[in-house]
């Protein structure tokens, strides 16, 4: 009779563990049904307590995984010997009652494959006892239903992890940020395995990603394992006993090369989850592979940008733009592309080996502490002749020069000359890249030639309105100018200007040295007027001044200072005579009669001892002659 409803107990065990995994029960997660099986099976064997403990293998340890208790404390079962493993797998039965190694249970049934135990199922029960072969049942029914809900479990984990990466996968072909690629690596990792640690080690200079595990992959780092899984793309593994964890180091590789690491840690663990290996190297696989993409996507991107920079920049500098204006286009080209602090041109004189900076350059360049940079660089640029790539001016042993960390110098050259070099700054280290360098030669390389033809331009322009010896004005440039002032100020000073016995300067010294003193007459004039004003030659040994806004009183004044400027510097020494004249806006004038009245004053001056200014008065047409 016993016999028989320990046969019915068995029959009744196993329909309810199998309804247990029935149609609809699917959802429900390992531990669940750990647990519901646990309640099966105490209600079935009139057990008062049933604890299910797991194997941990490599401490050959046990852990408590589901109980029937409710909240109570539960007595953990500590480490076993191997002795004690022995004498659990290798006895008759997969029962043992009374159990002297764990007295706090009536029973234990246990489960064990190829003489490793895989866990127990701890018993304690106030009434009857079963046959063995009752227990024998038992056990082997209970130990063939956890691995079926093992496999289970595997499987819808498996489909899950699966779906999972392709849901995954479609994301990383769907984006070309690079940072959503490595969010969502991690955003993937922490959803599938919570209780991992992990870190992205990049080999590329990568910046942001903030709140990702983000580390840099150095070649002179600590970590061999990492280094040697980045150089031979293939997965490494380190174990520790001392920290107790293993580490997995999962290549992120494109058909183009390795792109950084995947560190996962396993806590609590001497060997990495060999059921969790494949996951993760089909997950880094395909990351590499999307960052492949994205880093290929940034690039042509890029690589678009600079032509188009090179393309808008060469356009501009062939239309018929000044040289100021073309310098402050590419001046401001680069320092928004390349996003730079200072930028600056700066030409150089092969005669008087001295650099002059070009106007449209950036306000830092025409202040005397960038004196020191263009000289060093300069020096350096013209010994060379190639250019200059500084990713920290500190390294450089130029502890004098700490305002900007990072330079790049370009010469530019034209028909095998030096003409000049362009100087670009940052005041932080390593702010530029490599590429960055590259296509600011080839920026430059297309712009020199622009730059010089506008130089020309200008200097053919000068030429054109300048006197050959003196470097002034000529004459019909000052009409020019003078005429279409009249249109748009309101007054303006005429100032006509006669070296005195210049004949004999010529007929003692010679021609040549007549023609010295022209020059040292137009240099003192030059030094002595505003650079809106006009200094011009008049013809022979007469110059010109004109002061366009000025009033007839602050014309004066820089006449008479000019008359005992020259007396004082001039060798051989010389004396000038000066005629003022003026016109107002509302008075019936022209450039004509502002010349005569001029002429005529210079007359009287030099007819009334010479070395003196004499003004024209404006409303009276008379004239006063100022001694010096």
């Amino acid at each position: 009779m016993e016999e028989l409803l320990e046969r019915e107990i068995v029959l009744e065990l196993k329909s309810r563990f199998f309804d247990l995994i029935s149609t609809g029960r699917q959802s429900l997660s390992f531990t669940e049904i750990l647990s519901q099986m646990l309640d099966v099976l105490r209600g079935l064997i009139r057990a008062d307590v049933v604890d299910f403990y797991s194997c941990e293998e490599w401490n050959h340890g046990l852990f408590l995984e589901a109980t029937t208790r409710d909240g109570e404390n539960v007595p953990m079962a500590g480490a076993f010997t191997d002795c004690m493993i022995d004498e659990l797998v290798s006895g008759p039965h997969s029962f043992i009652k009374n159990p002297p190694s764990m007295p706090q249970y009536d029973l234990l049934l246990i489960l064990a494959a190829d003489e490793k135990l895989k866990g127990l199922f701890a018993i304690n029960r106030s009434g009857g006892s079963g046959s063995d072969w009752f227990w024998q049942r038992i056990s082997h029914e209970c130990g063939i239903f956890v691995e079926k809900i093992r496999c289970l479990a595997h499987t819808m984990e498996e489909e899950k992890r699966y779906k999972l990466l392709f849901r995954v996968t479609e994301k990383f072909h769907s984006t070309m940020d690079m940072d959503a690629v490595l969010g969502e690596i991690i955003s993937t990792l922490r959803e599938v395995y919570p209780s991992f640690t992990y870190y992205l080690l990049l080999s590329h200079d990568h910046q942001g990603y903030e709140g990702l595990p983000v580390k840099d992959l150095e070649y002179d780092s600590e970590n061999l394992t990492a280094m040697q899984s980045y150089v031979s793309g293939q997965i490494q593994f380190e174990d520790s006993i001392i920290d107790k964890n293993s580490i997995m180091y999962a290549p992120l590789k494109g058909k183009q090369g390795v792109y950084g690491v995947l560190q996962v840690i396993a806590s609590d663990s001497l060997v990495f989850p060999q059921n969790e290996i494949e996951f993760i190297k089909l997950l880094a696989n395909t990351a590499g592979s999307a960052l492949e993409n994205a880093k290929l996507y940034e690039q042509s991107r890029k690589l678009i940008s600079d032509l188009q920079l090179i393309n808008e920049t060469s356009h501009q500098l062939n239309t018929s733009l000044r040289l100021t204006d073309t310098m402050s286009f590419i001046c401001g080209q680069i320092m928004k592309s390349f996003k730079a602090n200072e930028v600056g041109f700066i030409m150089h004189d092969a005669e008087k080996d001295s650099f002059t900076v070009l106007q449209g350059s950036s306000g830092f360049f025409f202040s005397k502490e960038a004196s020191s940079y263009i000289l060093r660089i300069g020096k350096r640029i013209k010994q060379d002749m190639e250019p200059i790539f500084i990713g920290d001016f500190a390294s450089e042993d130029e502890a004098d020069l700490l305002g900007f960390r990072s330079i790049m110098g370009v010469p530019m050259i034209q028909s095998g000359e030096l003409r000049g070099l362009a100087l670009v700054l940052h005041e932080e280290p390593y702010h530029f890249t490599f590429d960055t360098f590259k296509l600011l030669q080839s920026l430059i390389h297309h712009s020199t030639l622009a730059f010089t033809n506008s130089m020309l331009r200008e200097e053919l322009e000068k030429m054109v309105v300048t006197d050959h010896l003196t470097k002034l004005y000529s004459r019909s440039y000052l009409d020019d100018k003078m005429n279409l002032s009249m249109l748009e100020d309101s007054q303006g000073t005429f100032i006509l200007i006669d070296i005195d016995n210049f004949k004999g300067v010529n007929d003692q010294y010679g021609h040549q040295v007549g023609d010295e003193v022209l020059v040292q007459l137009a240099r003192q004039i030059a030094q002595n007027i505003r650079g809106t004003d006009i200094g011009a030659r008049w013809g022979g040994e007469e110059l010109a001044i004109y002061l366009p806004g000025t009033p007839l009183g602050i014309g004066v004044m820089i006449a008479k200072r000019l008359v005992d400027k020259v007396e004082r510097n001039t060798n051989p020494n010389v004396t000038i005579s000066c005629g003022v004249s003026a016109w107002v806006k509302g008075q019936e004038d022209t450039t004509k009669s502002v010349f005569k009245r001029a002429d005529q004053a210079l007359y009287i001056a030099k007819g009334s001892g010479k070395n003196k200014v004499v003004i024209q008065n404006e409303t009276q047409f008379d004239f006063k002659s100022t001694q010096k």
